[in-house]
C-alpha cells in the first residue's frame, strides 16, 4: 500500500527498448568534437553502444539476478533504472522508492565522516530529522565500523565503504534493492551477515536487482537471472537454466580444443555419422538431470579393419569425466558396407547441470591412434547447488537415533 492507500502497483520496474550510448572521447579532440556536437544540437556524435534495446520487466517481491562478462552492460542498465544515468533510447519506469549500491563510495563526500554521510544520505532519501534519529543508531550498529563512524570517509577501506552504504540501505527497506558487486567486497562476517539481511529482506517482500560474478550468491538470492552480452539480452528465466547456460558458455570459451572438428572422410577410421539420443543436429542436447543418453556413431573404415571406437564425456572446459572404448568392454562394432556403426546408452547420468561435451574418438584396430575426433555439446539442466561433476547417491543418518552407528574418530 502506498502513503494514501491506494495499493502499489505489482509491475515495480519496466523498462522497453532501453539502449546507451557513449560518445568515443580516446583524445582530447574527440571530446571537444562531441562537445561542439551537443551544444548545436547535432545528434551525429560519434558514439559506442553499450545497451542495445533491453526489455525486462520485474514484479514486486521478485529477486533477479544480473550476470555476464565485464563490460556487457550490467553496471549501466543498474544506473539506468536508479535513475542515475539517462537512456539513449527506450525508457524505463519505477514506481517505488530505490536504494542503490553502485559504484564503490558513489553517493559518499570523501570529506564528511561516516555519520556526515549518513545524515546527507537519509536527506536524499527522504527522511525527516526526527526518522534520522530513530534510525542512526541502527544504521551506526549495523556497519559496525567502531570509532572510523566519526572520521572522514576518505580514510575508511573498501570494504569499510561498503560497510556503511549497506547499512544505510538495510535501514531504509527501500521498495527496490539494486546492489552491483556488493557481496564481492568487505569481510566473509560482514559478507554472510548481507546475505541474511537481503533474505529477510526479500521473505518480507522486498524487490532485489543483484549483480554477481558468483553463480552461487545469484542462484542463492535470485529465483530468476538476466544475461547480458555485449550489451543485450542473451538469456531470460529461471535462474538455474540461465546461470548453467552462462558457465556452459565460458567453460566452453575457455577450452579452445572444444570446437567441434569436420570428419574427413580421406582417413582411415573416420567418423562420418554421430546420432545423440536420435538427432545428427549438431546443436547443443539440452537434457534434465538423470536422464538416459543414448549415442550411434558410424565409422569409414578405409581398409575394412574393424575399429576402436571410443566415447569421453568432459565438462565444457575439458575437464574429463568419463571414458570407456568398445575394445575395453570387448563389443565389436557392427560391420555395414564399408562402415562399421556401433551404439551404446549411458543411462541416468548422475552429471549435475551445467556444460559438457561427448566425445567420439575412431582409433585403430590395435587401440595405438586415434584418426578422427567428433564433439556434441550436452547442457545437463536443472536446480542444484552441490559441487563437482557428479551426482553421488546418499544417505543421511540420525546419529541421535543410532549413537553406537558413529565412526571413531570421525
Amino acid at each position: 500500500m502506498s502513503a494514501d492507500g491506494v495499493p502499489a502497483p505489482s509491475l515495480l520496474v519496466e523498462a522497453q527498448g532501453l539502449g546507451k550510448r557513449y560518445p568515443k572521447v580516446f583524445q582530447r579532440r574527440d571530446r571537444l568534437r562531441a562537445l561542439g556536437a551537443l551544444l548545436s544540437g547535432r545528434g551525429d556524435i560519434d558514439s559506442i553502444q553499450v545497451l542495445h534495446d533491453v526489455d525486462l520487466r520485474v514484479q514486486r517481491g521478485e529477486s533477479l539476478g544480473l550476470i555476464g562478462e565485464n563490460g556487457a552492460g550490467k553496471s549501466t542498465l543498474l544506473k539506468l533504472i536508479a535513475g542515475v544515468l539517462t537512456p539513449s533510447s527506450g525508457g524505463v519506469t519505477v514506481n517505488g522508492r530505490v536504494g542503490a549500491l553502485l559504484e564503490l563510495g558513489a553517493g559518499f563526500h570523501p570529506e564528511y565522516s561516516g555519520r556526515d554521510n549518513i545524515a546527507m544520505s537519509a536527506v536524499l532519501y527522504g527522511l525527516s530529522a526526527a526518522e534520522l534519529r530513530t534510525k542512526l543508531d541502527e544504521i551506526v550498529a549495523f556497519a559496525d565500523i567502531g570509532r572510523y563512524i566519526d572520521e572522514p570517509v576518505k580514510h575508511y577501506s573498501s570494504g569499510m565503504v561498503v560497510r556503511l552504504g549497506f547499512a544505510v540501505v538495510a535501514a531504509l527497506r527501500p521498495d527496490l534493492l539494486i546492489t552491483d558487486e556488493v557481496l564481492a567486497v568487505g569481510d566473509e562476517a560482514f559478507q554472510k551477515k548481507c546475505v541474511r539481511w537481503i533474505e529477510d529482506y526479500l521473505a518480507d517482500g522486498g524487490t532485489l536487482l543483484l549483480v554477481s560474478h558468483s553463480m552461487y550468491h545469484v542462484q542463492k538470492l535470485c529465483r530468476h537471472a538476466c544475461w547480458l552480452r555485449d550489451g543485450t539480452v542473451a538469456g531470460y528465466g529461471d535462474v538455474f537454466d540461465v546461470t548453467q547456460a552462462y558457465l556452459a558458455y565460458q567453460e566452453r570459451r575457455s577450452d579452445q580444443a572444444a570446437r567441434p572438428k569436420t570428419a574427413d572422410a580421406s582417413q582411415e577410421f573416420a567418423v562420418v555419422g554421430v546420432d545423440v539420443n536420435g538427432s545428427a543436429d549438431e546443436r547443443a542436447l539440452v537434457l534434465d538431470g538423470g536422464a538416459d543418453l543414448r549415442v550411434r556413431v558410424r565409422v569409414r573404415s578405409r581398409d575394412g579393419r574393424p575399429p576402436i571406437v571410443a566415447f569421453g564425456l568432459v565438462r565444457a572446459d575439458g575437464t574429463p569425466v568419463y571414458g570407456v572404448t568398445t575394445e575395453m568392454d570387448a563389443v565389436t562394432p557392427t560391420r555395414d558396407g564399408d562402415t562399421y556403426v556401433v551404439a551404446v546408452d549411458f543411462c541416468a547420468l548422475p552429471l549435475l547441470p551445467g556444460g559438457y561435451s561427448l566425445r567420439v574418438h575412431s582409433m585403430d584396430t590395435e587401440g595405438v591412434r586415434a584418426f578422427d575426433t567428433i564433439e556434441r555439446a550436452i547442457t545437463i539442466r536443472g536446480s542444484s547447488r552441490e559441487f563437482g561433476m557428479v551426482r553421488l547417491s546418499h544417505r543421511w543418518h540420525d546419529v541421535s537415533e543410532h549413537p553406537a552407528s558413529r565412526v571413531p574418530g570421525a
